[in-house]
């Protein structure tokens, strides 16, 4: 087994959209998310570059006793600047109104 580094990110912005395929006789229902920011990037023992390079600021919400980084960014615009870093989306899931993307990064890409 090869040891990767995974990442997680949330958004709870998101908008859920259903049109219908005029064009498909079969009258399919596309389904797409239009997601906005802020994105949660990280926890409080995210590594402080890749937090600095995202541009995500350390918050702790009243009455948490834990940190949370946040982008004002859409997940898009994050996911673009993780896989410049050699990051890639490893699963996606929606729970709820929230996004979830794991990314992983092999270990001799560090």
């Amino acid at each position: 087994l090869v040891p990767i580094t995974t990442m997680f990110l949330y958004n709870a912005n998101v908008k859920q959209h259903h049109l219908t395929n005029e064009h498909s006789d079969s009258g399919q229902t596309i389904l797409f998310f239009q997601e906005t920011g802020p994105t949660m990037v990280g926890d409080e023992f995210s590594d402080p570059a890749i937090m600095n390079y995202l541009g995500a600021r350390k918050t702790t919400m009243l009455g948490n006793n834990f940190s949370e980084y946040h982008v004002d960014e859409p997940p898009r615009l994050v996911l673009d600047k993780l896989e410049k870093l050699g990051y890639k989306v490893l699963t996606m899931t929606g729970v709820g109104q929230t996004l979830v993307w794991c990314l992983r990064k092999e270990a001799s890409d560090l």
